[in-house]
């Protein structure tokens, strides 16, 4: 599996968890929107894409299976987010 385009889309609300929000796409044949950018207690993570349930609950709707790939997705959107943040603002 390969990461073939990451879009990032920066937040801009002061003092917002909330960072940005990005999408990814997958071997040019996959795309996954609206992972989350956020900034938690020990630094930046990212949050998949999920939907409340009749109960309250947030479940995932899309997401890896395994540590390896969480991470490769994880490191691949936190370089792009600080790559959006170092452009000149518009």
């Amino acid at each position: 599996m390969k990461i073939t385009d990451i879009r990032v889309r920066l937040v801009n609300k002061d003092d917002a968890k909330l960072k940005a929000v990005a999408s990814i796409t997958i071997d040019d044949c996959f795309v996954v929107h609206d992972i989350k950018i956020i900034d938690g207690k020990e630094g930046l993570f990212i949050s998949m894409p999920s939907r409340k349930t009749p109960d309250g609950e947030y479940k995932d709707i899309v997401h890896p299976i395994n540590t390896e790939t969480r991470e490769m997705i994880k490191n691949a959107v936190l370089a792009s987010y600080e790559t959006e943040l170092s452009k000149p603002a518009e």
